[in-house]
């Protein structure tokens, strides 16, 4: 159980950082009733981490990655039982005249699949913040002035790091 102190701490925390939260989980899933349940999952999901954060960035930081990840899970699931009630939805007849055409698209999903894989494999191996700048700005859609605000800098130094980002991407492509 947490000492008063603790508690005091992490209502700090929750209280100073809810809304900064919030606001990053809005612009990835883009509804208020998915960030507000994601955002409190990522609280939970913190104060259960907490002796795991090292301090090495901004506490904002580090709950904005967990709520990205949390997030990108949710986004995750939700594809998926998007595409196996569509896959029962959409048996036609109509669907095995298609075949040819389908065949050609199975291919190209499956190059772009390889290719995302690719870059995600080389993501993964970029030093901070190249990696979570050039996150945010993908697949977070953020404006670099968010991920500026996030990190505390200027959205000068977002657009560089985003550039430097992509350019170490495109080199090991």
């Amino acid at each position: 159980m947490a000492s008063g102190k603790e508690k005091n701490g992490i209502e700090e925390i929750y209280e100073k950082y809810y809304k900064d939260v919030y606001r990053f989980v809005l612009a990835l899933s883009k509804n208020p009733h998915i960030a507000e349940d994601i955002t409190q999952e990522t609280f939970v999901k913190a104060i259960k981490a907490v002796d795991r954060f090292k301090g090495d960035c901004d506490i904002k930081v580090w709950l904005c990655q967990i709520a990205k990840n949390t997030y990108f899970t949710y986004a995750g699931k939700q594809n998926r039982e998007q595409v196996d009630v569509d896959a029962v939805n959409n048996r036609s007849e109509s669907q095995a005249a298609l075949m040819g055409a389908a065949e050609y698209d199975f291919i190209s999903e499956s190059v772009d699949k390889e290719q995302a894989i690719k870059i995600h494999r080389i993501l993964h191996d970029l030093p901070e913040p190249y990696k979570e700048v050039f996150t945010l700005r993908v697949f977070g859609e953020l404006r670099f002035g968010q991920i500026a605000d996030i990190f505390g800098k200027t959205e000068s130094w977002a657009r560089v790091t985003y550039h430097r980002a992509r350019m170490m991407i495109m080199d090991k492509m």
